[in-house]
């Protein structure tokens, strides 16, 4: 990709001026952010994926036969596309990178942001008057126009109990009113950046329309505070108890007194306020894989010189479609290397090339247990070999 690609793909912002003043701030359109922009896939394309086994796929009718607004599920029959009607639905495929390269190849252009906030990049096909219909979303989407045109409207940012339609699959909004000039036709190559919480509306102008939706994820309060205290919990000691020593005799036995729920906060709130144990825990919940089922483990174990005698020989490893790496450094040496929901400590540069490294070579063998490490990845289906790849 251009070195300058950030800077055309934000209409000539720079990627610290995006952050500054429009990430999870405010929309941004964005005309002709990618130039001359061709659909790595066409429309036949996305609706045989959308009928492969494993692929998360919903077809969503305006006014299905079965009421309106309806949700179907994937995978499809390919008979069902011949049998729909000429405008009003919309086929949405989920994590589309994962199954093709040149959609993947795609995400290079968001390096400006942190590779563990990615969630996927679904693709969206309507012919004329297709939809989702007015909604909400809560995570930071890039909506590219691939193929055709779309019609977006916003309704501006919506309090959490806006009211929805009720009977149906869809978080579709009972209100929606469109702010003034927030009214686009986006052609291919255009692009809008959505915040959190910003009420939209798509339509679709063409008979094939393509949008690639590029979202991001951030976990809610409630699940972070969930999955932080089971990972802690599965850890903690069980003589590690609510103490009462040098109490003074309560005035009413059956009272919870202020000094009871002190010690108790002190109990909770020392145990969470662990620094250590929290990047160890945010970086393994971060690069949880959005499909666990696509990491296929290895049926036997990697023979360590075997693989050290491949890369030396000039073959190389990638990550596995849908693998999530990252890492954090410990101290000037040594890392925590996250990949998948797991993580294993070792030397700094090696974590961070094996997190951001589009392949890996014999050159990796040069730090301390490079070779033992690349074997547990390849055992645990987060690396495979290349040439398996371009098959």
């Amino acid at each position: 990709m251009p070195s300058d690609a950030p800077l055309s793909l934000l209409g000539g912002l720079t990627p610290a001026e995006f952050l500054r003043d429009y990430w999870q701030r405010q929309p941004l359109l964005i005309r002709g952010a990618l130039a001359d922009f061709e659909s790595p896939l066409d429309p036949d394309e996305l609706a045989g994926l959308a009928c492969e086994e494993g692929v998360e796929a919903r077809l969503i009718e305006e006014a299905g036969p079965d009421g309106p607004w309806q949700v179907s599920h994937g995978p499809f029959d390919e008979a069902v596309f011949g049998e729909l009607p000429e405008r009003d639905w919309t086929l949405l495929v989920q994590a589309v990178d994962h199954y093709v390269p040149e959609v993947a190849e795609l995400l290079e252009l968001f390096d400006f942001l942190p590779s563990w906030r990615l969630d996927d990049v679904m693709i969206s096909y309507a012919p004329p008057g297709g939809s989702v219909g007015p909604h909400v979303d809560q995570y930071d989407v890039f909506l590219l126009q691939g193929l055709g045109r779309r019609r977006w409207q916003l309704g501006g940012k919506v309090p959490d109990d806006a009211p929805i339609i009720a009977g149906i699959d869809l978080r579709i909004l009972e209100r929606f009113e469109i702010e003034p000039g927030d009214d686009w036709v986006l052609e291919p190559g255009d692009m809008l950046y959505l915040p959190p919480g910003w009420a939209h509306h798509g339509v679709s102008q063409s008979d094939d329309c393509m949008t690639y939706s590029v979202g991001f994820r951030a976990p809610s309060a409630d699940e972070a505070i969930t999955s932080f205290a089971d990972y802690l919990g599965e850890q903690l000691p069980p003589s590690l108890r609510y103490g009462d020593a040098g109490m003074t005799p309560p005035s009413d036995p059956a009272e919870l007194d202020d000094a009871a729920l002190e010690r108790m906060r002190h109990l909770i709130l020392s145990t969470l306020d662990d620094p250590a144990q929290l990047a160890q825990w945010f970086g393994r919940v971060m690069t949880q894989p959005k499909y666990a089922d696509q990491l296929v483990p290895s049926e036997t174990s990697t023979d360590v010189e075997e693989l050290v005698t491949l890369l030396q020989d000039g073959e190389a490893l990638v990550r596995c479609p849908g693998s999530r790496f990252a890492w954090r450094a410990l101290d000037d040496e040594t890392a925590t290397l996250f990949a998948d929901g797991d993580g294993v400590i070792c030397a700094l540069p090696l974590a961070r090339t094996l997190a951001r490294a589009s392949t890996l070579d014999g050159d990796l063998l040069e730090y301390p247990g490079a070779a033992e490490l690349l074997a547990a990845l390849l055992d645990a289906g987060s690396l495979t070999w290349l040439e398996e790849t371009e098959e």
